[in-house]
């Protein structure tokens, strides 16, 4: 098993990630830069948290145009987990492998700090050592995570249940007041209709070991490990 980090310019959250999946979980993984155009030999991907290229056009935008990301569209053709975390997830939307975008917060500043979520759904390569209902913690760092798709779109997610991640208050109920950025339906995560690729605007990498004040992050890569281990 073999996963890649891919790391852009202002990619920021990559040895983070590296940090989790060799020294956390015992896994072979190494960081690619975007001009390695070929993925060959990987069984995952991770498009990881940062800056890429300054958000400029848009978050994302710029990295989603990169010539390494047809290898991850391959990837994922291949039935291969991608991760996308926080601008991971912006350059998901941007590359139009996740339905929706990601928007500037309701509130526009930057937002950095822990949230409540519950989990959706856990028929994915991502959530299965989850139960669904539960309620996990894991920390935002953003500007641009507010979730917007149209109506349709909207109705879609919820009838092919894929969204996986909302937020929610410390009781697990759906609260405006526990909607960090104005996501529409509260949604923090969501899976593409194969359940293949996730992208969530929460870092489960700076929530995978128990002294940063909780490891619920870790059981997504745990989760995405055993599904490359059965499946590859």
């Amino acid at each position: 098993m073999k996963i890649a980090i891919i790391q852009f310019g202002g990619t920021n959250c990559d040895l983070d990630v590296l940090h989790v999946l060799k020294d956390v979980l015992g896994l072979d993984a190494e960081t690619v830069w975007y001009k390695q155009e070929d993925l060959t030999g990987f069984d995952g991907v991770v498009v990881p948290g940062g800056f890429s290229y300054g958000d400029y056009l848009r978050a994302g935008a710029i990295a989603a145009r990169t010539p390494i990301m047809d290898s991850v569209k391959k990837l994922a053709a291949e039935g291969k987990p991608v991760l996308g975390i926080c601008n991971g997830f912006q350059v998901l939307t941007e590359a139009r492998l996740l339905e929706g975008a990601l928007t500037t917060n309701e509130y526009p500043k930057f937002r950095c700090h822990w949230t409540n979520l519950r989990v959706e759904a856990v028929d994915t390569p991502f959530t299965s050592k989850f139960k669904k209902g539960e309620l996990i913690r894991m920390p935002i760092a953003h500007m641009e995570g507010k979730f917007y798709a149209e109506e349709k779109t909207l109705a879609e997610l919820d009838e092919k249940e894929q969204v996986v991640f909302r937020y929610v208050d410390g009781n697990g109920k759906v609260m405006d007041s526990a909607n960090p950025n104005g996501s529409l339906e509260n949604i923090a995560g969501i899976v593409n209709t194969s359940r293949n690729i996730l992208g969530l605007m929460p870092h489960p990498e700076r929530a995978s070991e128990s002294i940063l004040g909780s490891d619920d992050g870790l059981r997504v890569f745990e989760s995405m490990a055993d599904y490359i281990t059965e499946n590859f």
